[in-house]
């Protein structure tokens, strides 16, 4: 399967599951994305997005995003959106 790059985890909140990523093209909730590093390979579909605490429904290049996360995720993790 192909995949875009479309961003990199800057932090994350282990207690509550959310990854900050930088946003590099345009991501959307219901996009199905993997995340992948040194110790880090995983697919998820977007559920939720936050800009400052408020919800949001597609993000932008340039924009700072908090995302749930299905596991564990690390800073510098690349995330990918899988073309079907």
């Amino acid at each position: 399967m192909d995949k875009v790059r479309v961003g990199k985890v800057s932090h994350f909140y282990p207690k509550i599951g959310v990854a900050v990523v930088e946003v590099e093209a345009p991501l959307k909730v219901g996009d199905h994305i993997t995340i992948e590093g040194a110790n880090t390979n995983f697919s998820q579909t977007v559920g939720s997005m936050q800009i400052d605490r408020t919800p949001i429904k597609e993000a932008k290049k340039g924009h700072s995003v908090g995302m749930k996360v299905d596991n564990e995720v690390n800073e510098h993790d690349v995330v990918y959106k899988e073309k079907r």
